[in-house]
Parts: structure tokens; C-alpha cells; sequence
């Protein structure tokens, strides 16, 4: 199966959570993947800024679709972290994942969390993760 944005949008919308949250992947391949999400008052934590877990979700599953750009469809996340550089307000999430490192059976990948206001992008988090591939 070729790998492409359309194919990793349909990804997507197979996962449950992910539709719940809104997600949306607006950039894949060559080595990296975008994931957005609108931020909404029901993701937010009780100070108005979205909650942790949702960063950690934006952060653990761009993770995973950057490393299915080297290592193919049936991938999973072998262990993350995650540092909050920030309290996250804004219009819009986006989570920008890039392959660092990558063989045939896994990928380290970083990637960044920004809030999008308008033309303001501001960095809030900053993940790394291993990748690994599904073999059957």
C-alpha cells in the first residue's frame, strides 16, 4: 500500500479517540507528519488552557504517523516523552513530527506542539518517541 496523506487521513478516522478530539493529519510524508486539532473549552483543564493529555495524545500520535512514513501502515508507539514548555492557549494544536533516525524495524522520531492563533505560532511542548513496526 502507498503511503500517502489521504491514505493517513483514513487512517485516522478509524480511531475512535481521534475523531472524538477533532484530530486531523494536514501533512505526511517524507520523513515527518503534521496533526492539528482545534482547541475547544471541553479540552481544557480547569485554569482555561488545554489539558496535558491532550498535548500527550497530539504528540503521541504524530509521533506514530511520522515513523509510518519510514517504516510502513503497521506501526506502534514504542515509548515517548513529553516536556511542557508552556501553558497552551490558542485557536488550533498543531503537532509537527519528524523521523530523526530510523532502520527497518524502528524510527526515532522528535516532534513539536505549537498553539496556532491567527499567524502566532507559539511552541508550548516538545516530544521524542520510538516507532516501532508491526511484524506478523
Amino acid at each position: 500500500m502507498e503511503l500517502t496523506l489521504e491514505v493517513a487521513q483514513k487512517l485516522l478516522a478509524t480511531q475512535p479517540f481521534s475523531v472524538l478530539v477533532g484530530a486531523r493529519v494536514t501533512a505526511f510524508g517524507d520523513g515527518g507528519a503534521t496533526l492539528e486539532l482545534d482547541i475547544r473549552e471541553d479540552l481544557q483543564q480547569q485554569n482555561g488552557f488545554l489539558h496535558g493529555g491532550v498535548l500527550s495524545y497530539a504528540a503521541d500520535n504524530a509521533l506514530t504517523f511520522a515513523g509510518g512514513t519510514a517504516l510502513g501502515p503497521e506501526v506502534l508507539t514504542g515509548g515517548f516523552t513529553i516536556n511542557y514548555l508552556r501553558p497552551a492557549q490558542g485557536a488550533v494544536l498543531r503537532a509537527v513530527a519528524k523521523v530523526a533516525h530510523s532502520t527497518t524495524r524502528q524510527a526515532t522520531c522528535t516532534c513539536e506542539l505549537s498553539t496556532v492563533n491567527g499567524d502566532t505560532e507559539t511552541l508550548c511542548a516538545l516530544a521524542q518517541g520510538t516507532v516501532i513496526a508491526v511484524r506478523r
